[in-house]
C-alpha cells in the first residue's frame, strides 16, 4: 500500500490494515462508481477521479481515508504476473453517495429486473443461447461451491441481496455483448441500452449495499 500516513514508502498490505486499525479505522466500505454515478464515493474530487478510473474504492470508517486499487500486469502471455497495489488518499467525511438500505435495495432490484425484462423480451434482446447459459452455470457452479459470499457475522438478507445483485449483473452484462441482437433498428437499440441502464445502476446500488452491510449496522449499533 502506498501513501499510508506515517509510512515513507510502500508497505504490505498486512501492516497496512494493522496501521489503518491505529489511525481509527474500524471498518471498511465498498464504492463501485461508474461514470455519471459516484456510488459510494463521497469526495474529495481527486479521490472521486482515481475511484472512477478504476470503478472501485474502499472508504475507510473512522478515518477519512481511502483506498483505490492499481493493477498491474508483467509477463510474457500464459505467466502474467498480475500485482495489485493499493494507493491511500484522503477522503471527505460525509455520507457515502446513493448507496441504499438492504430492504431499499431488494425491493429495487425485483423492480428493475421486471421491467427490463419485460422491454428486453419485446426487443429479443435478453441474454439467451449457449453462451448465455453456460456463464450462468458456471455462476451458479460458483455459487454453489462455496456458499459464502460473505464473510460469517452478515445479516442473512445481504447474502440473499448480494447473489440477486451479481445475478443481474451478470445478466446484464450478457445481453451487453450480445450486440445488436434482435433490435434492428436504431429505436429499439436505444430502447435496450435506455433497459439495461437503470437495472445495471441498480445491481451495483445493491451489491455495495449488500457489502458494506456489517459497518452500517456497526455504525447504528444493532452489533
Amino acid at each position: 500500500m502506498e501513501g499510508l500516513p506515517g509510512e515513507s514508502g510502500p508497505v504490505g498490505l498486512t501492516l497496512a490494515l494493522g496501521r489503518l486499525r491505529a489511525l481509527g479505522v474500524t471498518g471498511l466500505r465498498v464504492a463501485l462508481p461508474a461514470p455519471g454515478h459516484p456510488l459510494g464515493l463521497s469526495g474529495p474530487p481527486e479521490f472521486n477521479a482515481r475511484a472512477l478510473e478504476a470503478e472501485e474504492a474502499v472508504v475507510c470508517h473512522g478515518a477519512a481515508l481511502g483506498l483505490v486499487p492499481e493493477v498491474y500486469e508483467a509477463g510474457p502471455a500464459g505467466d502474467v504476473h498480475v500485482e495489485v497495489v493499493w494507493h491511500c488518499l484522503p477522503v471527505r467525511e460525509a455520507p457515502p453517495a446513493d448507496v441504499p438500505s438492504l430492504g431499499e435495495a431488494e425491493r429495487e432490484l425485483a423492480e428493475a429486473l421486471r421491467d427490463a425484462t419485460a422491454v428486453l423480451s419485446r426487443l429479443d434482446v435478453a441474454g439467451s443461447g449457449p453462451v448465455a447459459e453456460a456463464a450462468i452455470d458456471a455462476y451458479r457452479a460458483r455459487s454453489e461451491r462455496g456458499r459464502e459470499v460473505l464473510a460469517p457475522g452478515y445479516p442473512p438478507r445481504a447474502v440473499r441481496v448480494l447473489e440477486l445483485g451479481q445475478r443481474v449483473g451478470l445478466l446484464v452484462s450478457l445481453a451487453q455483448e450480445r450486440g445488436p441482437g434482435g433490435a434492428v433498428s436504431s429505436g429499439e437499440m436505444a430502447a435496450r441500452a435506455e433497459a439495461l441502464r437503470p437495472v445495471e445502476r441498480t445491481a451495483r446500488r445493491a451489491q455495495v449495499a449488500a457489502y458494506n452491510a456489517y459497518v452500517e449496522e456497526r455504525e447504528r449499533g444493532v452489533r
